[in-house]
């Protein structure tokens, strides 16, 4: 699942124009997952929207079967955000934290692996909350100056707290 590379990028160092668009390539699959993630956390619909693709898919069947949960797999931009963002607005708060992001880039198309931590409150209840840890797997596709994600794979390593109170 990780993107395992032994460097970041792989524009060869005296070659200025192909680094700086490397950087700004991986800037912007970075950014995609940025999308993701602050787009649920404010309940931001563009925002979370300009994440993905047309025709993308969610699955986070592998991290809800950690707690006996069975989600669909989510396909389409608008299925995704609509389900998402009505799971969770009014009802539950979410941060998420990205980290140990890494990328491999084959023309137009991008792998990217990381790490997410994300809080969930119920809003009614403080004391109702699940913090999960999460490996994502992330395929993404150029969009004009920007990336968007095609599939997005979410896992579960470790949680507390209660997610099927969450995920419901």
């Amino acid at each position: 699942m990780y993107v395992t590379r032994d460097r970041a990028l792989t524009a060869p160092a005296h070659d200025t124009a192909k680094v700086v668009a490397e950087l700004r390539d991986r800037a912007e699959i970075t950014d995609a997952l940025y999308r993701f993630g602050l787009g649920q956390d404010l309940k931001d619909k563009e925002l979370f929207a300009s994440a993905f693709a047309a025709d993308a898919e969610l699955d986070f069947r592998p991290a809800a079967s950690k707690w006996g949960a069975k989600p669909p797999l989510m396909s389409g931009r608008d299925t995704i955000v609509t389900t998402i963002l009505a799971m969770f607005t009014g009802r539950v708060d979410t941060t998420h934290q990205i980290t140990n992001v890494r990328i491999t880039i084959d023309g137009d198309t991008a792998r990217l692996t990381a790490l997410v931590e994300a809080q969930h409150l119920l809003t009614a209840d403080r004391t109702t909350h699940a913090l999960l840890k999460n490996p994502y797997d992330v395929d993404l596709v150029r969009d004009g100056d920007r990336w968007v994600i095609r599939r997005l794979r979410i896992d579960n390593t470790w949680y507390t707290g209660n997610p099927a109170a969450i995920f419901s």
